[in-house]
């Protein structure tokens, strides 16, 4: 992609919405020499009819996801101290979460942690203290609270308006009342948008030309993506319901009309509301009822809101819905319980499978994007990247959660995007373990081994829509074998059982049957093959045919965009073992037009890894094949048989043990699986599930992307230098990594020095007790085969070094931990090179 800033002239670029989103978009473009900047909108100049017309403007930091977190702040940061006119854009209220419950109290100190990693303002109080920062609560049920000073509240109409007013400056034009009705292109390229007035009336199309467009549609997304860009949008349009009281006794001549609240923004998360001052009113968002899922068509077209003033975005009020939130409110705050009610309204917000925003180009089309469901608590973050993201190709900011193209198109339906909605609905404040699975659409994706796992009492866990076993209750006996049975406190055993250390040890010392079959895989084939790859990855794929490299795929920073195992099948034909959709896109976005390679998925076939000091001993009872170590070498793969069935055998392992990948056609799956078990039961063979699995790869130093690494790391950074091949030709990232100094930062393991305590992940790192966090943890689980728990962290360099003593905060408790070289299990490889 080649960046903006080095077209000449100036690009043409349209964007589709004036919402919070548009408007800072158009301003970060034009503050970047966008100057051909132009605006569209079906609704009126400056509240035109989206969720930023009705939104309460409520901006919390703190989320366990650290980029949205991030995403906020750059927010606040942004419009912090603005006025239009004697009116603020923003106001650091700050933020109050109360707790009743003790669950939700454990859980704030939990977001205190999360807070500190990610550098936000945030202290736990108590009852008295909750009441001085809002005069008037009733504190009788609160046991605690969490306060974030820097929290804010931002008015999105004002924002909008001073946003694209400053890019007008900059010579961008703002046209309302004008409708998208269809969007050009040609031979790849996005040519331009044609519009409509509002109302229509006998007007003909108009093609305003364009170089770059991007959808910044809101509520209407969906419907734009699938009417004029041919494909499913997975975020749905839900009905919130939203109250504001008559003006409180209290209240009234004591709030300043443009002062507008002093209080901090109140949320009572074990009730599912919010509360916040409009003056000498109070206002009350309810997520306490049903999730109303709006249906396509149930939104007010441009026209209907032309022509009887309907806001799109603001549906009546479910009274039903609403009143119990109305009821809990009178009871927390005394004042309102002499307040009538004055009125509200069911407001439309957009709802991802994810909680994640839909941005990024658009598959196949160049100079098209999308920046979708995106709050107003992230709008100006997420538009600076955006803006960095066209016009130089570097967002600058870890993007994997971030692009629309993150969803498998074969989980992406409709069904898959209703229900992800409406349980993201339901979870807002929920207190969500970070291990919990959805559960919706379960058991919609299954391998051909499922039948196997569930007699072997298998629990299951999701991921990209499949099942996958965390442990199997089979297992259970195995325990007795082990030293010491491993325990945690009641939020760290939640998702977890300590049968995941049996099943660890044993595949240390035995032999076990992991499953596979989730493991995205693409075949890339074709005359240029080669090349191409040779150009996207890091490691020297121009090997010989059955050879398995390890490699990382950068973007031109030297980012890590995604680590992937590569099998060369054939002179132009190779296997990747990759991370998800937006590798194949990142794939095909770099073949040359008119080449004949093609990146396809792997479908209809099935995988296990056979790993252990035994594992040779029961592939070579049901193959003839040489699996010899000299036969089938480390890192080699070969077309065998195991009883008869056709197997694609890599010997590869991501737990640090001898063994392999085995994968198969589906209809061959439960006939390999049956013959592994039935030659396996002289060596005590298992199944063990991903709890296992990951805990034995923390042991052996693997990282995962998306969680320890991403495009804001570089190789050498991460600790994956050794998979970068600086003597081949040119790749993408290449120069940038040859131009980097020492890392300023490196992603380290850490153990606890206690071994009974556990750490999750995102908890904040500390060098002393009194200084800030010096960084976070990425993954975190118990080392059952080392005997503590292991955690990789984001440290400065020179807390990096073997040895070094930190603490790690766990609920309010520093736990001591120490800087260890890795890996922690069979440095020098002689589990693996049996």
């Amino acid at each position: 992609m080649t960046p903006l800033s080095n077209l000449a002239p100036q690009p043409r670029i349209v964007i589709i919405g004036l919402g919070v989103v548009g408007a800072a978009l158009a301003d970060e473009l034009t503050a970047r020499g966008m100057s051909d900047v132009t605006v569209l909108d079906q609704g009126p100049l400056w509240e035109t009819g989206g969720s930023s017309s009705h939104a309460p403007g409520f901006a919390f930091q703190t989320n366990p996801n650290r980029v949205m977190a991030t995403l906020a702040r750059r927010t606040l940061d942004k419009l912090d101290g603005l006025l239009l006119g004697d009116q603020w854009l923003l106001k650091r209220s700050g933020g109050l979460e109360i707790a009743t419950t003790p669950e939700r109290l454990h859980d704030l100190r939990r977001r205190v942690g999360l807070a500190h990693a990610w550098g936000i303002p945030a202290e736990l109080v108590g009852p008295d203290e909750c009441a001085r920062l809002w005069p008037g609560l009733d504190v009788s049920s609160v046991l605690g609270g969490l306060h974030t000073p820097t929290d804010a509240v931002v008015k999105a109409v004002p924002a909008v308006r001073w946003q694209a007013e400053r890019a007008i400056d900059r010579g961008a034009r703002v046209r309302d009342l004008t409708r998208v009705t269809g969007i050009r292109r040609e031979s790849g390229r996005v040519t331009g948008v044609e519009v409509v007035p509002v109302p229509r009336g006998d007007a003909d199309p108009e093609l305003v030309p364009a170089d770059v467009v991007i959808a910044c549609a809101g509520l209407w997304g969906p419907e734009l993506a699938r009417e004029m860009l041919g494909f499913e949008l997975p975020m749905r349009p839900m009905e919130h319901c939203f109250g504001i009281s008559d003006p409180v006794p209290a209240l009234i001549g004591r709030i300043d009309p443009v002062e507008e609240l002093r209080r901090p923004m109140l949320r009572h998360q074990d009730f599912s509301m919010y509360v916040r001052e409009y003056g000498d009113r109070i206002g009350i968002g309810a997520y306490n009822h049903r999730p109303m899922l709006v249906p396509t068509g149930g939104i007010a077209s441009a026209d209907d809101q032309h022509a009887t003033g309907a806001h799109p975005a603001m549906h009546p009020l479910t009274w039903d819905d609403f009143a119990p939130s109305w009821d809990e409110a009178r009871r927390l705050l005394p004042e309102l319980r002499d307040t009538g009610f004055g009125h509200g309204f069911n407001g439309i917000f957009s709802f991802t499978p994810d909680g994640g925003p839909m941005l990024g180009p658009v598959p196949g089309t160049d100079g098209l994007w999308l920046a979708q469901a995106v709050w107003v608590t992230q709008s100006a973050g997420v538009a600076e990247v955006m803006a960095d993201w066209i016009v130089s190709d570097d967002p600058g900011i870890d993007t994997h959660g971030l692009d629309f193209s993150r969803f498998d198109p074969a989980q992406a339906t409709r069904a898959f995007a209703d229900e992800r909605a409406e349980e993201a609905y339901d979870e807002v404040y929920d207190v969500l373990h970070p291990q919990q699975p959805t559960a919706r659409l379960r058991g919609i994706r299954t391998s051909p081994f499922h039948s196997r796992h569930e007699a072997l009492g298998a629990v299951f866990g999701e991921g990209g829509g499949w099942e996958r076993p965390l442990w199997f209750e089979a297992n259970a006996p195995l325990l007795a074998g082990l030293d010491a049975v491993p325990q945690r406190d009641p939020w760290g055993g939640r998702v977890w059982s300590p049968i995941a250390a049996a099943e660890a040890h044993a595949t240390r010392n035995g032999v076990a049957l992991y499953d596979m079959s989730s493991l995205p895989r693409l075949e890339v084939e074709g005359e240029g093959a080669t090349e191409l790859l040779q150009g996207l990855v890091t490691a020297d794929v121009d090997r010989p045919v059955g050879a398995v490299v390890y490699a990382l795929m950068l973007d031109e920073r030297g980012g890590i965009l995604s680590d992937v195992t590569v099998t060369r099948l054939g002179p132009e034909r190779y296997l990747l073992g990759v991370n998800g959709h937006l590798d194949r896109v990142h794939l095909e976005a770099e073949i040359p037009p008119g080449s004949p390679v093609r990146v396809r998925t792997v479908r209809g076939e099935c995988g296990l890894g056979l790993w252990g000091p035994k594992a040779r001993d029961v592939l070579e009872q049901v193959t003839r094949d040489d699996v010899s170590h000299t036969g089938l070498r480390y890192f080699r793969a070969a077309e065998i048989e195991i009883a008869g069935a056709p197997v694609l055998a890599q010997r590869v392992s991501y737990v640090g043990e001898l063994g392999w990948e085995l994968y198969t056609p589906a209809e061959f799956g439960r006939w390999v699986w049956d013959r592994l078990w039935e030659a396996g039961r002289d060596a005590g063979i298992i199944a063990a599930g991903r709890s296992a699995f990951n805990s034995l790869r923390l042991e052996k130093g693997y990282r995962l992307f998306g969680t320890d690494m991403s495009r804001e790391d570089i190789p050498a950074e991460a600790g994956l230098d050794f998979a970068v091949r600086m003597s081949k030709p040119a790749f993408v990232g290449r120069d940038a990594l040859a131009a980097q100094g020492a890392p300023a930062r490196r992603l380290v393991t850490l153990t606890l020095d206690d071994p009974g305590a556990i750490v999750l992940g995102s908890e904040p790192v500390y060098r002393t007790a009194e200084a800030p966090p010096i960084g976070w943890i990425t993954s975190a689980d118990q080392g059952y085969t080392v005997g503590r728990t292991i955690a990789y962290a984001w440290l400065p360099a020179e807390d990096a070094e073997a040895g070094t003593a930190l603490e790690v905060e766990y609920f309010g408790v520093r736990l001591a931990a120490t800087v260890r070289t890795d890996p922690l299990v069979d440095p020098d490889m002689t589990h693996i090179l049996r």
